[in-house]
């Protein structure tokens, strides 16, 4: 076997663990922070407020939304459900898009690989989404079948509403007292991890793999542009960022990681930002949201998304120029240079954490019992079986080279 591939395999596998080594910490804090909020925050409120599209609607589906963050799969159900029970199309597709960009581990991820600037653009491009969604649903309403997706909703759920906590009648301050309730944390603790495990696994080991192996002269003819683009050079880098998305399959959580590193080799912050909203784009979405409404709903979602996220990222990119904001590649290009395994901060909080998901593991276990499902349908069982075959690139990985 080739020498320079042993070596450039090693350098990927010590890449993608030290990667997930800087964000483990980060990761268990804004599942906690999440389960917390599902578990002492009920849905049966966000349900009575949001109605038809109105200012009052759209802002309630956005703070539930915000307050409901989740992984992709877990936001639509939710969408879903609240869909079902007579919330209006824009309120829950605010729903749906601030529950997957406004979301706490999120930030904080983009913070640790990224930088504050894209923070900000993750928060302030996730406002300015829900509202051109607002805006871009308003000027084509009679394109999308809202009846017969509702219909459809509610065949496609059946009997269960999802909505357990909506029986609980006490406050939150009893819920915070109750050990019942911490149990359910760790519950939903744990099934946040369950959820994610896959596209993390796959999405930190592909941005270790194309750190290692990938020339930047690829990146420079895919996202077309130098270093200073002009609008339509930026313009198909916002539409390649999607694009890319769509056939990565990963989620935003196993992006950022690769995100840092298209960023590091000269894509711009608009190409990026596309990139990272585009969660809800991709092809395990439209397949979930074509099983809950109909195909003809699920694409009119997906095109609605699209032309959105495609302008928010131009949006940002400019707002963040005028004001000088745009951050420099310099920033990320060393993420995958850095002594990625030292006693520091790091090392004590994901002792911390680790610690943490141990224990609320046990007590998940102990109280309900242990079961792991691949998930039924292609896709996911195709995707675990990339999240196996990168376990075992890691395992050889580390030790060749």
């Amino acid at each position: 076997m080739n020498q320079s591939f042993i070596d450039g395999w090693h350098e990927a596998a010590t890449t993608t663990l030290g990667l997930f080594w800087m964000a483990f910490w980060a990761f268990g804090l804004g599942y906690l922070i999440s389960s917390m909020i599902q578990v002492f925050v009920t849905r049966q409120t966000m349900r009575e407020k949001m109605g038809e599209a109105g200012p009052r609607s759209v802002a309630m589906g956005t703070f539930f939304g915000f307050v409901s963050s989740s992984c992709s799969f877990a936001a639509l159900s939710g969408t879903r459900a609240l869909f079902t029970k007579g919330a209006g199309l824009v309120p829950s597709l605010a729903f749906l898009l601030a529950s997957t960009n406004l979301v706490i581990e999120l930030g904080i991820i983009i913070g640790i690989f990224l930088g504050w600037q894209f923070v900000v653009g993750e928060y302030v491009g996730g406002v300015v989404l829900i509202l051109l969604m607002w805006l871009v649903v308003r000027m084509t309403r009679g394109m999308a079948p809202v009846d017969a997706a509702r219909k459809s909703a509610k065949a496609s759920q059946g009997d269960d509403d999802g909505d357990d906590d909506d029986s609980e009648t006490a406050s939150w301050r009893e819920k915070v007292r109750s050990r019942e309730s911490w149990a359910m944390v760790a519950k939903r603790y744990v099934m946040e991890w369950m959820m994610v495990w896959k596209d993390v696994t796959v999405g930190f080991t592909v941005a270790g793999i194309i750190a290692a192996f990938v020339p930047e002269r690829l990146f420079q003819w895919l996202f077309i542009g130098g270093e200073d683009p002009n609008f339509f050079e930026l313009l198909a880098q916002a539409l390649v960022g999607p694009v890319a998305a769509f056939f990565t399959f990963i989620g935003s959580m196993g992006n950022i990681p690769l995100a840092a590193v298209l960023y590091g080799n000269g894509v711009a912050f608009a190409g990026i930002m596309a990139f990272i909203f585009s969660d809800l784009v991709v092809i395990p979405v439209l397949r979930v949201n074509a099983q809950y409404y109909g195909w003809k709903m699920a694409f009119y979602i997906l095109g609605v998304f699209l032309v959105v996220l495609v302008a928010t990222a131009m949006i940002l990119h400019y707002g963040f120029a005028m004001f000088d904001l745009l951050p420099s590649a310099e920033q990320v290009r060393t993420v995958t240079d850095r002594e990625f395994f030292k006693i520091d901060y790091t090392f004590w909080l994901n002792i911390a954490f680790a610690s943490l998901s141990v224990g609320f593991l046990v007590w998940k276990i102990a109280r309900s019992g242990w079961s792991f499902a691949i998930g039924s349908g292609v896709i996911e069982k195709g995707l675990f079986g990339l999240a196996i075959a990168a376990y075992i690139w890691l395992a050889i990985g580390m030790f060749v080279g």
